[in-house]
């Protein structure tokens, strides 16, 4: 015990000392990159021992009606979890990180760092048509903002390793450290600087090399090159990318449309009621939607001719029927995004990276088919590849992700440049419909959203609450001068509110307006604040977001804007002054190395 209390003691005393070094952070990205795979190989582990259980004795001649019960039961499991036991909303994993970072100084609930490994691992292992990996995001998230925070350190590098933990995750279920690296830069918007990298790049390696020590160094996926880059298919290339983009345009509206439809349904059990039966449905009909579709994917691509691409078709009833290949992989395309939300929004836990992925293969194999019919044939298994990078560069809106997790996932760098020319131009075609990505789109509707544009970014940070000034003292119209100018004495202030006796805003007073009376005392009982108030220029609201504040400041030219609520109670005042002192502080603290 003595030993124990002067390992505490030297401990803490080292950490206290370190805290805000580099050395102590590289320590802490470490735990978080052990901690993260460890957490990854979790959570692969327990999906697969599910889905092996469940499914392993199934038929692949015929349609299996067990497929129509299990997602509702896994469902319906894992609602039950959530609601019961973790009691908090654990969907959207990727979006809860980037409000974390955007509203919550990275604070993420300490259940985070194992409810979703659970909740997501129920849901794919009993066929959710979901991914696993946003899911370990946020878990990766998690535990680095609960380190963080358990050693006391400054909201900055608790961010530091909510990127740590986001990256480590990517790069340890995907065995791509690169990727992962990217991944945070790119898609969560982390604020890239040279004290940010090595952190990063730590947890990265070390997720990944913890990933290879257990489970080996193989490729997730693997994939031998028949054919590289050539000049001549460069048009395809091309072709598939818009392809690309056009269906993840398609993926991300029609998941957004269908979320809002149940969203509208009410309460969680009318969700269940609609949800699991549309999943149940399509997963009967295309068992390839069962879970996270790695198995299809492999085989898209590594097949060598019919016979082998035609087994994406087991235990279906399409079955038997090679003629409804290219049918049934569009019935894949259209039906996938409703089997994703449904999983999701019936009380399912699970993301969409390898919905992305998934879809990207089944998209880039379709495209290669439909190509070869009409022009000089390309390889089929080269454009699933291509595919999943154009998908996951749409989707995520993360080109430079897309092309290095694909190449990492596959070992398909020998495709290298013609996976850029996909992912870029899936990309360059859905930003002309869609400025944002599937996971920043909600936070962009309620202007909550980081970018990498730093003015943009410091507004979103700030807060209405951190540059409201609070009056405790009111006037009102029917007020004489003495009252105006017994509060003037009392106060610094130039500017004072004049509302009714409900407390709502119906002008202000300005203290030149009253300067050149303030001291005839004759007129104290003469001269009412009606006489002497003024219209405000505007008003802002607690809803507001900083970056209308700031157009509304320059718009008006003002100095001092009054703030009201939802009701049009007056709230305080903001000054711009002191809008511009907060934010030169936060770019200080932004832009510090």
């Amino acid at each position: 015990m003595r030993i124990e209390r002067i390992f505490k003691t030297d401990f803490f005393a080292w950490q206290r000392a370190h805290q805000h070094g580099t050395r102590f952070m590289l320590v802490l990205a470490f735990v978080v990159g052990v901690l993260t795979a460890l957490a990854g190989l979790l959570l692969k582990w327990l999906i697969h021992e599910i889905e092996y259980v469940l499914t392993h004795h199934f038929s692949i001649t015929g349609a299996n009606w067990l497929y129509l019960l299990y997602p509702v039961i896994g469902i319906l499991i894992t609602g039950l979890f959530v609601r019961y036991v973790v009691r908090d909303d654990i969907g959207h994993g990727i979006t809860k990180i980037l409000y974390a970072i955007a509203r919550k100084k990275s604070s993420i609930k300490a259940h985070n760092t194992w409810s979703s490994v659970v909740a997501s691992g129920i849901t794919i292992g009993f066929g959710g048509s979901v991914g696993a990996e946003a899911p370990i995001v946020l878990t990766g998230s998690a535990i680095g903002s609960n380190l963080g925070r358990l050693f006391g350190l400054d909201a900055k590098r608790v961010m530091l390793l909510v990127g740590c933990g986001a990256a480590g995750a990517v790069s340890g279920i995907f065995k791509a450290p690169i990727a992962g690296l990217v991944f945070t830069l790119e898609v969560l918007m982390f604020d890239f600087t040279l004290g940010s990298l090595l952190p990063l790049l730590v947890s990265c390696v070390t997720a990944a090399a913890v990933t290879f020590f257990i489970s080996g160094t193989d490729n997730l996926f693997e994939f031998h090159l028949t054919s590289g880059f050539a000049i001549e298919r460069l048009p395809a290339y091309i072709s598939l990318g818009i392809f690309c983009g056009f269906i993840s345009l398609y993926f991300t509206r029609v998941m957004n449309w269908l979320e809002d439809q149940f969203r509208r349904l009410g309460g969680p059990w009318r969700r269940f009621l609609v949800a699991a039966p549309i999943l149940s449905v399509l997963i009967f009909l295309f068992p390839s939607l069962y879970g996270e579709g790695y198995d299809m994917i492999r085989l898209l691509l590594n097949g060598r001719g019919a016979e082998d691409w035609n087994q994406v078709m087991e235990g279906s009833f399409f079955y038997g029927a090679p003629h409804l290949l290219l049918l049934y992989l569009a019935g894949i395309i259209i039906f996938k995004v409703f089997a994703t939300t449904a999983t999701n929004s019936g009380g399912g836990c699970g993301g969409t990276f390898a919905p992305s992925l998934f879809l990207g293969a089944v998209s880039g194999f379709l495209f290669a088919c439909l190509w070869n019919m009409v022009f000089v044939a390309v390889p089929e298994n080269n454009f699933s590849l291509l595919g999943m990078a154009g998908l996951m560069s749409g989707v995520m809106h993360a080109p430079l992700t897309g092309i290095f997790l694909i190449a990492e996932l596959t070992g398909g760098y020998g495709l290298l440049l013609p996976l850029m020319v996909v992912a870029t131009t899936a990309y360059l075609t859905i930003i002309i419909f869609e400025p944002h990505s599937i996971y920043t789109m909600r936070l962009a509707r309620k202007g909550e959203l980081v970018t990498h544009n730093k003015d943009q970014a410091i507004l979103t940070l700030m807060s209405m609450d951190s540059v409201i000034e609070r009056y405790e003292e009111h006037l009102h119209p029917g007020d004489d001068l003495g009252e105006v100018v017994r509060q003037i004495s009392n106060s610094t202030r130039d500017v004072f509110p004049v509302v009714d006796d409900a407390g709502k805003l119906l002008a202000v007073l300005v203290l030149d307006r009253v300067r050149h009376v303030m001291f005839r005392t004759e007129l104290y009982h003469q001269l009412h604040v009606r006489d002497l108030m003024s219209q405000c220029a505007a008003r802002l609201t607690t809803n507001d977001a900083m970056d209308l504040v700031m157009q509304t400041f320059d718009r008006t030219k003002a100095w001092t804007l009054p703030v009201v609520d939802t009701d049009g109670l007056f709230v305080g005042f903001i000054r711009r002054s002191h809008v511009t002192a907060l934010y030169r502080t936060m770019l200080h603290d932004l832009s510090e190395e």
